[in-house]
């Protein structure tokens, strides 16, 4: 079972403005093995870091998010 997204330190009105910068899709909240925060891109299937309430939205920083497990 995955873990549970932990909430970010980011203010809303700024959360909402953030977008991925591969796809330009929407982030959202999650957390990596270690527990830490992170804002995923469900439609590049990368997350970025959270580090000290600031998202790292930069490529090169992102790590491979698996996808959902395959129906049947």
């Amino acid at each position: 079972m995955p873990a549970r997204p932990v909430p970010t330190v980011i203010e809303p009105w700024a959360r909402s403005l953030l977008r991925c910068p591969v796809t330009g899709g929407e982030l959202v909240d999650g957390s990596g093995p270690d527990g830490a925060p992170r804002l995923e891109s469900p439609s590049a299937g990368l997350a970025y870091p959270v580090r000290d309430g600031v998202p790292i939205l930069l490529v090169h920083e992102a790590l491979r998010v698996p996808g959902p497990a395959p129906l049947g």
